[in-house]
This record gives structure tokens, C-alpha cells and sequence, in this order.
């Protein structure tokens, strides 16, 4: 049976932030996350499960619903949003936590500021436990399949990865690419939306068909042309107005009126704030 795969959007989250607000006052939400299901005859993997009580929960019961045995959940960065959530879905289905060495480091980090800041901004959300302890690997198998974890450098955060599923000319992108959210820059001072270019590149190398973004908008498709694109247009224009918007409300202000499609522009200001530290 040949591999197949899913997606689990979990829905944009209110959280509690004590940052400035944007100068057009747009809300403040947490992007829509994908957990995404690769699945064989009899056994799966899932990638980057969500990282609240209540929406891990839902990601449980979708998964019991699929009538697979777990062997797997892999984690593409370390930002907690991405992982918090393993340790109560090993627990119910069993399994083992991959990663590349980097990742792990980088989990590490959102470890021992669970509370400080996760807990901070999502009170009385965030799992009490998240203790694992992932294997670092530069793959695993699926039913005899390779699944090649791609490290790509600097993203919206240092050591992301990607997953290559070549029987599906598939990649699970993490946060490599986005499809649909404004883009998160806090961590892209000094040349760090230059190197997330080039982690565009090394996905596109791939020639993946399909491509699925660690933060997707629900009801969109997952071409790996467009998203790719996309995501390389946001931040080629990111990094041009920062040479020429003289603070950041001026380059909030412009993100906006160029992209204005793109949902949650309060992710956009806290870029600008870090941009113009």
C-alpha cells in the first residue's frame, strides 16, 4: 500500500501579550498550526503535533480515529508550538520523538521557558508535562520507506528541518515555508531573512510537488510551487523595506498594504519590532 497523507489545521488561538500594540490595533492571535499525518497500511508518523491541552486533545482524537499503530512523531524545529504537545500523545499511542540534533537543542531552549514564556502568554494552556526525549536522526523508515529529515538553517528560528517523502514528492515544511499567515521575523535580525531565503532554496531543490507549512491557512491547497513562492515573495520584501521604511510602524504599515491578503498581521509587528531593535 503506498504512503498517503493528512493534515490537521488547528484554528488561530487568543493569547496574552504584553508587547506594544500595532499602530491599526489588529488583534493578537497565535498562526493556525498543521499536524500533519503520514500514513502506511498499518502504521504512521505524525509531524509537528500542536502544543495546548484542548487542541492536542483534538489532534488525539483524530488521529485514534485513523485506526493506525503511532511509531513516530517528528519534530521540524524546536519552537514549542510544534512539539509541546508529544509527550501526551506518546503516552496514549506509544511511539518515539525524532529530530535532528539541532532541533533538539533548539527544544531544549523552549523547555526551560515553558513557563516563563509559554505559560506566560497561553495561562493555564500549556501541558503541565512535556518531558521526552527525542532521538536525533537524519531519518527513519515508514513501512520500509526512507523519510529524510533536510536540515535547512535559519527559518523563523536556528536548526529547522523539513521532511522528504519521496513517494508523495511531498515535503512537511515546519516553518520553512508559510501558507497564508504573515511570517514571523522576531528572530530575523542581522542577516536572518537572508539565510531564511536560502532555506527556501534548499527546500525548492527538492522539486516537491506538494508542500505542507507548519502555519496554513485552513482550505488552501498544498502546491509546493505557490507556497514556495510565496513565502520567497513575503520575505524578499521584508528584507527591501527594511533598507527603506524608517521605523517599524512604516514597515508594518507597508507589509500590510503589500500583502494584504495574509491573515494575523500582528505576527507582522512583532517582526518590525525586532527588526528595527
Amino acid at each position: 500500500m503506498p504512503l498517503s497523507y493528512e493534515v490537521f489545521i488547528t484554528p488561530p488561538l487568543a493569547f496574552a501579550t504584553k508587547a506594544p500594540p500595532p499602530p491599526d490595533g489588529a488583534q493578537s492571535e497565535w498562526n493556525p498550526l498543521s499536524t500533519t499525518l503520514i500514513s502506511g497500511e498499518r502504521d504512521a508518523v505524525l509531524v509537528d503535533p500542536p502544543f495546548t491541552i484542548k487542541e492536542t486533545e483534538a489532534v488525539a482524537q483524530w488521529f485514534a480515529g485513523k485506526n493506525k499503530r503511532l511509531t513516530h512523531i517528528f519534530v521540524t524545529h524546536g519552537h514549542g508550538d510544534h512539539w509541546f504537545g508529544a509527550a501526551s500523545l506518546l503516552k496514549r499511542f506509544g511511539g518515539v520523538v525524532v529530530a535532528s540534533a539541532g532541533t533538539i537543542k533548539e527544544m531544549e531552549k523552549s523547555r526551560v521557558v515553558k513557563d516563563a514564556y509559554w505559560g506566560a502568554i497561553f495561562p493555564g494552556h500549556i501541558p503541565a508535562d512535556i518531558a521526552i526525549e527525542p532521538l536525533a536522526a537524519e531519518s527513519f523508515a515508514l513501512e520500509g520507506e526512507t523519510l529524510a529529515i533536510v536540515e535547512a538553517g535559519h527559518t523563523d528560528t536556528d536548526a529547522s528541518t523539513f521532511l522528504h517523502v519521496p513517494s508523495l514528492d511531498l515535503l512537511v515544511a515546519g516553518d520553512v515555508v508559510y501558507d497564508g499567515p504573515h511570517q514571523m521575523l522576531a528572530e530575523g535580525a542581522g542577516d536572518g531573512l537572508e539565510q531564511w531565503l536560502k532555506a527556501v532554496d534548499i527546500a525548492e531543490s527538492y522539486k516537491p510537488k506538494l508542500i505542507v507549512a507548519g502555519h496554513k491557512v485552513a482550505g488552501h491547497d498544498d502546491d509546493a510551487a505557490r507556497i514556495l513562492g510565496e513565502t520567497r515573495a513575503y520575505l524578499q520584501t521584508a528584507v527591501a523595506l527594511r533598507s527603506s521604511a524608517a521605523d517599524p510602524a512604516a514597515w508594518y504599515k507597508a507589509m500590510r498594504e503589500k500583502f494584504p491578503q495574509r491573515t494575523n498581521p500582528h505576527v507582522a509587528w512583532f517582526g518590525a519590532l525586532a527588526l528595527y531593535k
